[in-house]
């Protein structure tokens, strides 16, 4: 082998950020323990979402098709379509993890409680990608970024940060 096997700096990551989102949810369907885990389907019933290059609505339809881990760790499979407020369809997708202490499960459950929970007390971190044939956000097809996930009443909101 030859060549220059040397670790090479690439210099720092950097982030910016992309928008804010709040998805709104119809009532899950829990579609039961299988194989891998208990699934539940988490359906987008709209939403919207804004941030600095783009802004508009998530058009129902999508969903999450969560994976609960015995372990109690939810595992994301989210698909979305967004409508940006100049009438472009963006597609979203993203994985993910949802890691809750085994301390707070419980109090998640409750329909007060769930909202009071601070969301530095749990994991939820996502990685959206997206994909668009509008030319005037075709820049989104070649953005990595990552979101940090909370819960909203009637839903779930994510920060999402560009990574550069």
């Amino acid at each position: 082998m030859t060549g220059d096997r040397r670790i090479q700096d690439v210099g720092a990551i950097k982030t910016a950020h992309l928008f804010d989102i709040v998805v709104d949810l119809n009532p899950p369907l829990n579609i039961g323990h299988g194989p891998f885990g208990r699934r539940v389907l988490f359906g987008a019933a709209g939403g919207t979402f804004e941030g600095p290059k783009l802004k508009g609505e998530v058009l129902p339809g999508g969903g999450d098709w969560a994976l609960f881990r015995p372990d109690g760790t939810m595992t994301l499979d989210v698909r979305l379509t967004l409508r940006t407020h100049d009438q472009a369809l963006v597609h979203m997708t993203y994985g993910g993890r949802w890691v809750v202490p085994a301390a707070l499960r419980n109090d998640l459950t409750d329909p007060v409680k769930r909202y009071q929970i601070d969301p530095s007390a749990y994991y939820f971190r996502t990685n959206p990608l997206f994909e668009t044939g509008a030319p005037e956000y075709a820049w989104l097809n070649d953005v990595v970024s990552v979101g940090s996930g909370y819960l909203v009443e009637g839903g779930i909101a994510y920060k999402v940060t560009e990574i550069q």
